[in-house]
């Protein structure tokens, strides 16, 4: 365990083993100044890692008061397996409940507000959270969510049901014809360069089991938009080619979910929270922290109201 503290932050970060038997690397940040006022929980990006990528949003959440979890998922950053390759997408799923439900059910953390957060495979994550455990979860930031890949990403559907059948046969070769996510995903030059510098982000191709289990994963939450339940916002970029903007408008429209926004941003491309323009960036997190903030006042205020509701009966009772 390897614990560091600068600037009000206290970042610690350890190796966990899930359930599966998988080494997982896991990072926590959180304020060293006061107690925490809520836990959010990251889920990174395809290709991406928490540690270095997502330390920025961290940061920045833990200075707005909060306590904040990620983890890189196997096949990504620190964690074991090939880099570049997601097996099942529901394996992956399955060890982000377990370890995030792990800390939540820690006694210090059992009354905090519970608050999920993703951008773009992530979000995809995020709602398949919510999904297992409909009830459990306080609210969602859903960035650029991956529920529809946009169609400058994906190749026709001839070569789709082509790659299909080699994924089977040949899972971990590199030949998904895609444009350079990076360069269309992240629209300040010097996040580009630092992505394609940080030997924990995955590079080449997509491999084609990758591509298969994104694919289906995307497909999948399209057709069931209408279950999302939990208070929501959905932050999307007008120019993303990555994920499309369209359907996190459909996202929004079709939820069950009576607490959901809605936030698009014209000319801002995919990576809302690490690759845009700095000063996009500030509009994006000041999005974000009053959203979250206005969900912490809304409990607050309802235990209070509980509290004082129960002292009135008291009262009541001994009179």
């Amino acid at each position: 365990m390897e614990i560091e503290k600068s600037n009000n932050v206290m970042y610690e970060e350890k190796f966990i083993v899930s359930r599966r038997g998988v080494k997982l690397f896991s990072c926590r940040w959180a304020p060293v100044d006061r107690e925490a006022k809520a836990l959010v929980f990251l889920c990174h990006g395809y290709a991406m890692e928490c540690s270095i990528s997502m330390r920025g949003c961290a940061d920045r959440l833990v200075k707005a008061g909060y306590e904040v979890h990620g983890i890189d998922c196997e096949g990504h950053g620190k964690s074991s397996g090939l880099l570049g390759l997601i097996n099942s997408f529901d394996d992956l799923v399955d060890d982000l409940s377990e370890h995030f439900t792990n800390i939540t059910e820690k006694k210090e953390n059992r009354s905090r507000l519970r608050i999920l957060m993703g951008e773009s495979m992530g979000g995809a994550m995020v709602l398949r959270l919510h999904r297992k455990m409909p009830e459990f979860w306080d609210g969602a930031v859903l960035v650029a969510p991956m529920c529809k890949i946009a169609d400058e990403m994906k190749p026709s559907p001839v070569v789709i049901t082509i790659l299909t059948a080699l994924a089977r046969i040949i899972p971990t070769w590199k030949l998904t014809p895609t444009p350079d996510i990076i360069d269309i995903a992240f629209r300040d030059p010097q996040v580009r360069q630092e992505v394609r510098s940080n030997p924990y982000t995955y590079k080449g191709r997509p491999r084609l089991q990758t591509s298969y289990q994104l694919y289906t994963a995307s497909m999948d939450l399209e057709k069931r938009l209408d279950e999302v339940s939990l208070p929501f916002i959905v932050l999307h970029g007008q120019e993303d080619k990555v994920t499309d903007p369209s359907v996190s408008k459909t996202l929004h429209e079709m939820a069950r979910a009576t607490d959901k926004t809605i936030k698009l941003y014209p000319g801002m491309w995919h990576s809302l929270s690490y690759g845009e323009l700095p000063e996009n960036q500030e509009i994006v997190y000041s999005d974000i922290i009053n959203w979250v903030d206005q969900r912490l006042n809304a409990r607050l205020e309802e235990q209070l109201k509980s509290a004082n509701d129960q002292n009135a009966i008291q009262s009541h009772s001994i009179k």
